[in-house]
């Protein structure tokens, strides 16, 4: 490999998109999840979330940011947590709300809820990677029903492979569960904390 096609391989790569009718810039770099483009999961978890404008939500493995930059636009008084265990993502993450002048964020690192302040949300989403286990899935879910207010909202997407566990689940922890979406390859799902 040649050292100016290495040079090139180092910087960020910047693309833009349109979420939800706002328009962002994300920066990003190679070993993020979907470094050069919005993946279809998360295009269509944020195209059928349900929010009001003063939520507080939490977007758990937020990567570089695309789910959580795009909730605190469309929460514009709310306040929008961004977690990810990856110090890089996070990083990434903290860049694009600067570009993007995003303000009713917080980004921090965070292993699923471990750090994750003592608060209540009305929103909890996550793009749930299929190769993490179902354990950790389940230690997320169940934590997400604790964290949640009454009537707080827990979205996820998924590979459509994983929506019978995640009905399942859902249904065992929440006592409810609602296919939202369902994709090509990817199931959106709701579960509502009673």
């Amino acid at each position: 490999m040649s050292a100016p096609h290495l040079e090139k391989l180092r910087r960020d790569i910047v693309f833009a998109e349109t979420l939800r009718g706002h328009h962002l810039i994300f920066h990003s770099t190679w070993g993020l999840f979907n470094p050069r483009r919005i993946d279809e999961g998360s295009r269509l978890l944020i195209d059928h979330i349900q929010v009001e404008p003063d939520d507080l939500s939490l977007d758990v493995g937020c990567g570089y940011g695309p789910l959580g930059l795009t909730l605190a636009r469309l929460c514009p008084q709310g306040q929008v947590h961004m977690v990810d265990k990856d110090f890089v993502a996070v990083e990434y993450a903290r860049k694009n709300a600067v570009v993007n002048r995003v303000d009713n964020g917080q980004i921090y690192l965070s292993n699923g809820f471990s750090h994750v302040p003592d608060l209540r949300f009305d929103n909890i989403l996550s793009n749930l990677p299929a190769k993490v286990g179902n354990e950790l899935l389940s230690i997320i879910m169940h934590d997400a029903h604790a964290r949640l207010k009454p009537s707080g909202r827990f979205y996820v997407v998924t590979i459509s492979g994983l929506k019978e566990y995640v009905k399942r689940t859902f249904r065992e922890i929440f006592g409810n569960y609602k296919k939202v979406k369902q994709g090509k390859s990817y199931t959106v799902a709701l579960a509502i904390r009673e």
